[in-house]
Formats: structure tokens, C-alpha cells, sequence
């Protein structure tokens, strides 16, 4: 829009300006009955019972269908009710993941149904999941002319966060992210661990009350990962919940509270990390965690019922 254009022209010119704080706060998020027609037409219809089912429905690998609530308030919270959360979306490439982060960002509209940020329909108003999420895109590009920090920068200005305190937001992320060496160099030469930081940081300026990543530590090094998989706990231990989509269960064994999996488009798997590891037979020690997820995805539907009402 108007604003976001006059804020690149004034970096791309070294001129940027800063403007107002924008508020903080926990938020419930809860996404019920999330479906999909094919890529192009998202639609989220809402279901009235939080079990997981199959649809067995012929079209069902062009649908995308999220029974029940994904991310919702733990009962482990901390004293100022802060949600204490981390959990991972899994699933093969193609299942939904991305479409999924996608429609919860407002980056796809959905036709109907519910998804529910602090007791809000972001639905009804999109702005509120865009002031409330932090949200790093698998696809998300950088401005190549602009350095590091005024990538960040830029889009702490559109969030009406005042300069002084974006200056100060960008150093603390540096250090987290271990960027001071490249951050005022221009992102055009970044390598894929400097860029996928920077989108990192970008992403959580505003100190968002929810952070949804989309498969975050793709393509990065071993340094970079361990950095980002640190980042993304030291969120958790200061009560910022997050989402995340991977294909590493590592990740997901060393972060995750609770596991979400999606296969062809259905849901399959909601529940705690705990009862995820227990598929395997061996509380998902010694490497077993591909069996749990294979498990997974051969259950039927009485099964899915038996582990989602643990």
C-alpha cells in the first residue's frame, strides 16, 4: 500500500523515519475445521467436535482438512497466563503444511469458518493477525539493495514502532541470531543462513504474541540451525508460542510440546510430544521418531479417535 511504498523509498534513499509503538500481549489461537480447495481456492469450514476424523471423500487429495484445534492455551502457563508452547506441524511435501501457515498468516483467504487469535476473529479482520503473528514465509525474499539491518528496520517502521526502539530490537536480535558480522552489509550477497536470520528477525520486530516459521532451518548449515533452534526456544521460555512446520524430527523431538501431522491433506496426529514418541514403541528414544510418524500415517480413524483422547 501507500505507507509500505513511502517506507522503502525512504530507505532505499537512507532516510527512514520512525512512527508509533504497537501493542504487546499473550493470545489464544485456535484454528477449527481448516480445509483447502486445491492450492489456488483455500476455503476453512468449522467443525463441531475437536475429535480427528478421515473424510474418505474421492476428492480428498486435492483438500486440505484441519479437524479440531491446532495450536491452543496450554494448561503449563506462567504466572501472567503467557502460553507456553511450541508445536510442530509435520507432515510429507504436498500434505498441507504450507497452505495451512499460509491461510493462519491471511497470506490465502479462506471462505468461511473460524480462526480465533485472543478471542478475535482474524477472519472478520486481518489486521489483526498481522499486528498479533510473526510470520517467516519458506518463500519469503529479501529487499537485495537494502542491508540487513534496514530490511529489519523496514519492516519494524510498518509496524509503528518508534526508531529508538527498533535500534534497540535489531541489536538484542543480532546478537540472538548471531548477525553482527553481515548485518549492515546489503542481503543481495547473503548466503542462505545470513538471509534466512534476517527474515528471521524481520519476522518477530514487533515482539509478536504468536510466531507461526515455515520449515525455518531449510537449507542452513549446522551453526545456523543450532542458532535458530535456540532462538526459537529462548521464544518459548519468555512465553511467546510458536508454530512451526519441519522435516527434521530432531527438531521436533528437542523443541516440540505437542505434535500436529498432516497427511494428504488431513489431519492424522493432535496431540503431545509424549504421546507422539509412544507411537514408536520406545517412547521415541534411540532414533525412533520416523516410526512414530509413520505410525501416523497408517492409522485409521477409531485409532486417530484412541490418541487424540488420551
Amino acid at each position: 500500500d501507500a505507507q509500505a511504498e513511502r517506507l522503502l523509498c525512504q530507505h532505499l534513499d537512507h532516510q527512514p523515519r520512525g512512527a508509533r509503538p504497537a501493542a504487546g500481549g499473550a493470545a489464544d489461537l485456535v484454528m477449527v475445521g481448516l480445509i483447502a480447495q486445491g492450492a489456488a481456492q483455500p476455503v476453512l469450514r468449522q467443525r463441531k467436535t475437536e475429535k480427528l476424523q478421515r473424510s474418505h471423500r474421492p476428492d480428498r487429495a486435492h483438500r486440505l482438512d484441519i479437524g479440531g484445534v491446532l495450536v491452543h492455551r496450554a494448561a503449563r502457563a506462567d504466572g501472567a497466563g503467557h502460553l507456553l508452547e511450541i508445536v510442530a506441524l509435520i507432515g510429507a511435501n504436498g500434505a498441507g503444511k504450507t497452505t495451512t501457515l499460509r491461510m493462519l498468516s491471511t497470506a490465502l483467504k479462506p471462505d468461511s469458518g473460524k480462526v480465533i487469535i485472543g478471542g478475535e476473529d482474524v477472519l472478520s479482520n486481518p489486521n489483526i493477525a498481522r499486528k498479533k503473528i510473526g510470520f517467516l514465509s519458506s518463500s519469503t525474499g529479501l529487499y537485495g539493495r537494502l542491508s540487513g539491518r534496514e530490511n529489519i528496520s523496514y519492516f519494524g517502521e510498518l509496524h509503528g514502532i518508534p526508531k529508538n526502539v527498533i535500534n534497540a530490537r535489531i541489536e538484542e536480535l543480532a546478537d540472538l541470531l548471531d548477525m553482527q558480522t553481515f548485518l549492515d552489509r546489503r542481503a543481495e550477497n547473503f548466503s542462505s543462513g545470513m538471509k534466512q536470520k534476517v527474515s528471521i528477525a524481520r519476522a518477530v520486530i514487533h515482539e509478536p504474541e504468536l510466531v507461526v516459521l515455515d520449515e525455518p532451518t531449510t537449507g542452513l548449515d549446522i551453526m545456523a540451525t543450532s542458532t535458530v533452534m535456540e532462538f526459537i526456544q529462548r521464544l518459548k521460555d519468555k512465553g511467546t508460542p510458536v508454530i512451526f512446520s519441519t522435516h527434521h524430527l530432531d527438531e521436533v523431538q528437542t523443541l516440540c510440546d505437542k505434535v500436529t501431522v498432516i497427511n494428504q491433506g488431513e489431519t492424522v496426529f493432535n496431540d503431545s510430544l509424549a504421546a507422539f514418541s509412544a507411537l514408536s514403541g520406545n517412547d521415541g528414544a534411540g532414533g525412533q521418531m520416523h516410526k512414530s510418524f509413520l505410525k501416523t500415517l497408517s492409522m485409521d480413524s477409531e485409532e486417530m479417535g484412541n490418541v487424540v483422547n488420551l
